[in-house]
């Protein structure tokens, strides 16, 4: 995925670099890169089970307080 900008007759380096990165930074290439750059480890399921507890939780008592307003 190759991206290019060329200088368009009298325009000035300054806006071409301008240009370039606001280019870059439209297709997310940077945030996929950042990604990819560091390799993270799988949770064990001890925590994704964990976490799955506490998002149960959170929405019980989210359902509750769609009912009840002085809770």
């Amino acid at each position: 995925m190759a991206i290019h900008a060329h200088k368009k007759g009298e325009e000035s380096n300054d806006s071409l670099q301008q240009r370039f990165k606001r280019q870059v930074q439209n297709t997310g290439l940077l945030k996929v890169l950042r990604t990819r750059a560091t390799r993270s480890k799988k949770p064990s399921r001890r925590l994704t089970r964990q976490a799955a507890l506490k998002r149960e939780n959170y929405r019980e008592a989210n359902r509750k307080k769609q009912f009840y307003s002085n809770m």
